[in-house]
């Protein structure tokens, strides 16, 4: 099942960003560095086009930390791109963020020629709480939630620093099916576009190959290696309580825990994604969609023909 969200507001962001793009020097994009790959928004690189670009990776501290160092290489490596791994909740690490634009854009600065600074991401990602950490003061509206931010806001960094906030946004056909799952996972996509226990599921499948020492630690479930997802999902249910009538598991709650556990990473520090993996399933994705396409187009040719 395709995971796919993007609601009415955010055809109005893509609006708002085509037409504010045209005054700005930098975009910020802020990352899950849990889903580095999967929270980078297409649309937004083909709004921007070859403006510089910052790319955080936020909520570092829950992510892997060697994971994280390959996500940094893979995007310092692009062109007009610099790369910063952060928790949006430290000041400290806050505060590059400014010299970190103004080296992206060494023409801008001063009053005649103020930073205009463009920040985005997908829902939940932390941005708010990142613009209030730069700011000094709650400027955004902050929420463990999908689509907190519905309008756009220009914030004053400085007098020659203007920062201009977009709500969440996400793209209109994720082709990348891990991509949704991870989405979901980390809270990016409004509840009601996605199945839990289809979503819980996913997420044990990769824990289960990649972090199998996290999910023994967490939830006394060894040699998950070996376990379906099912029944990894059913073991941690009986674990946690989560039961029916006559000793039956309840997956849904089960589901719940396991997601909310990785939300809060109380499962450890864990990144769903490498770049070498994220490549593969977009270039797969990239192929089932161009397929997609062609055969789309192949009916309308038929219809047109049978007129």
């Amino acid at each position: 099942m395709a995971i796919q969200w993007f609601p009415g507001h955010m055809h109005l962001t893509r609006k708002a960003i085509a037409e504010r793009i045209k005054e700005i020097d930098v975009v910020i994009e802020v990352l899950d560095a849990r889903l580095p790959g999967s929270s980078a928004n297409p649309l937004l690189a083909e709004l921007t086009g070859h403006r510089p670009s910052l790319k955080i990776l936020n909520k570092q501290d829950v992510a892997d930390a060697g994971r994280t160092a390959l996500w940094l290489d893979h995007y310092n490596a692009q062109p007009g791109t610099r790369a910063l791994a952060l928790s949006a909740s430290d000041g400290a690490a806050v505060q590059m963020l400014a010299p970190a634009c103004h080296a992206l854009a060494p023409g801008r600065g001063g009053m005649a020629k103020p930073m205009r600074v463009l920040i985005c991401g997908v829902p939940n990602v932390g941005k708010s709480t990142l613009i209030n950490a730069l700011s000094g003061k709650r400027q955004a509206k902050t929420g463990d939630e999908a689509g907190i931010t519905k309008l756009e806001q220009r914030i004053t960094l400085a007098d020659d620093f203007y920062l201009y906030d977009t709500p969440g946004l996400l793209w209109p056909r994720i082709i990348v099916p891990q991509s949704g799952y991870n989405l979901a996972a980390s809270g990016a996509v409004g509840r009601n576009a996605y199945d839990e226990e289809l979503v819980a599921l996913e997420l044990l499948d990769y824990l289960r190959r990649h972090y199998p020492g996290l999910l023994a630690a967490r939830y006394k479930v060894n040699g998950a290696e070996a376990l379906k997802d099912e029944e990894v999902l059913e073991a941690i249910g009986r674990q946690r309580g989560a039961l029916l009538g006559k000793g039956r598991v309840n997956t849904q709650k089960a589901a719940e825990i396991v997601i909310t556990e990785f939300r809060s990473a109380t499962l450890g520090r864990i990144t769903l994604e490498t770049p070498e993996e994220f490549a593969q399933w977009l270039a797969a994705g990239q192929a089932q969609d161009a397929e997609r396409l062609a055969k789309k187009e192949a009916r309308r040719n038929k219809g047109q023909n049978s007129v």
